[in-house]
C-alpha cells in the first residue's frame, strides 16, 4: 500500500499559518511606546510622581521608578520605561 502522497500534505501550510497568526496576536497586544512626545512625557511622570510612582531626586537630577529602581535622567526615557514595564506585567498577569 503507498503512503501518502507528498503533494497532499499540507501541514507545513498549516504550521506556517500558525506561526503567522501568533506573531500577529503577539503584535496586537503589545504597547506602542512611539507615540511618546515631550508633552505626553511630562504629564505621564507628573502623574506617576503625585501617584508616588516615581520620585525626583533634585540633587542627582534624575527621576527614579520606584517599583522597579531604576533610575532616568530624561521623562522621556522614563514614560517609554514605564508603559513597557506596565505592559509586561499586565502580560504576566494574565499569563497566571
Amino acid at each position: 500500500m503507498p503512503g501518502p502522497d507528498p503533494h497532499d500534505d499540507t501541514s507545513r501550510d498549516y504550521e506556517r499559518f500558525e506561526k503567522e497568526q501568533l506573531a500577529q496576536d503577539r503584535d496586537a497586544i503589545s504597547v506602542d511606546t512611539a507615540d511618546i512626545d515631550d508633552t505626553t512625557a511630562q504629564r505621564l511622570v507628573s502623574d506617576l510622581v503625585d501617584a508616588a510612582v516615581v520620585t525626583p531626586v533634585p540633587e542627582d537630577q534624575v527621576l527614579v521608578h520606584e517599583p522597579s529602581g531604576t533610575a532616568f535622567d530624561s521623562s522621556t526615557q522614563l514614560a517609554v520605561f514605564h508603559r513597557g514595564w506596565t505592559a509586561g506585567r499586565d502580560a504576566d498577569a494574565e499569563g497566571e
